[in-house]
């Protein structure tokens, strides 16, 4: 089985996460890991929307999946667009990591100075902390997360805000601040790992072997609802689902670019009735949005 991954340290190590869950339910499997470049990971001068959205990170890896070049893909699911590319399919979603944003600074995100430089190349996490701190002043920064770390400290800024689970996975040490989900809701499918084939692939039974039930309901419904409301990263979404038993409780911020405006809702239900639910939350999330504008 050949496995394609972006070269980042991040990638490679969710992608070593896979390899560890693979070979501990099937032993024998003949695995060889293959980097490939991206347009996301090429090209840093430009904001990720302005480049396509989320498949930048995803798309050569789905036309390489299509050639034959490789048999699956590992990604970081937040970055997957909503629809996946025609010939593909979502094999497995493996259990999600910590799910929260966090603030890379020497103190939390209210005792920061006036003016504050933080860094950050997400609209989501923009709109989010000028909401909480219209004051603030947002650069754009783009990069894997070493290259973000190391730039927060050569361009003088007081902080950034990333992924908990990509810190966690790196075991990067630094001073840092969890920021709540139930205010900065996270990104869809934030910490959550997905592997990707082509349909049909003789090792999908295996790969479909390490689904986590719980992370695919979860992520399911985060994408359904980000879907409903236009999909992409253009727009300022926090989407965050959390099953307990055999009840789900879901949570959405939409907010305007400039954090000036924000609707909120949180919705919980038993799984039966999920469909049923999320339904309901399309439609009070979308004339929520509306009346912002």
């Amino acid at each position: 089985m050949i496995i394609g991954t972006r070269g980042s340290r991040l990638a490679v190590a969710q992608t070593d996460i896979f390899l560890e869950r693979l070979r501990s339910l099937f032993p024998l499997v003949n695995a060889e890991v293959r980097m490939i470049s991206t347009t996301g990971d090429r090209v840093r001068d430009r904001p990720l929307h302005a480049m396509g959205g989320f498949g930048v990170f995803v798309k050569e890896l789905d036309e390489r999946i299509l050639a034959g070049d490789i048999d699956c893909a590992v990604n970081s699911l937040k970055d997957m667009p909503m629809d996946l590319t025609p010939g593909t399919r979502l094999a497995c979603v493996l259990p999600r990591g910590p799910a929260e944003d966090v603030l890379v600074a020497d103190v939390p995100l209210q005792e920061l100075r006036e003016g504050a430089v933080l860094g950050t190349s997400s609209v989501r996490r923009k709109a989010m902390l000028l909401h909480q701190r219209p004051d603030l002043n947002i650069r754009e920064l783009r990069g894997n997360l070493t290259t973000r770390l190391k730039k927060m400290r050569s361009e003088g800024m007081d902080g950034i805000v990333v992924a908990r689970a990509g810190l966690e996975r790196l075991a990067v040490r630094c001073e840092r601040h969890t920021l709540d989900p139930e205010v900065f809701v996270p990104a869809v499918g934030q910490g959550a790992i997905a592997v990707v084939c082509r349909e049909g692939l003789p090792e999908g039974r295996q790969l479909s072997a390490l689904d986590d039930g719980r992370t695919r309901l979860e992520v399911e419904s985060e994408r359904f609802l980000q879907r409903a409301l236009g999909g992409g990263c253009s727009v300022p979404v926090g989407i965050h689902a959390v099953t307990e038993g055999k009840r789900m409780t879901v949570r959405a911020a939409v907010l305007l670019p400039d954090g000036s405006r924000r609707f909120d809702m949180a919705e919980g239900f038993t799984i039966a009735d999920r469909h049923a639910a999320l339904n309901d939350m399309v439609g009070t999330l979308l004339e929520g949005a509306e009346g912002m504008l």
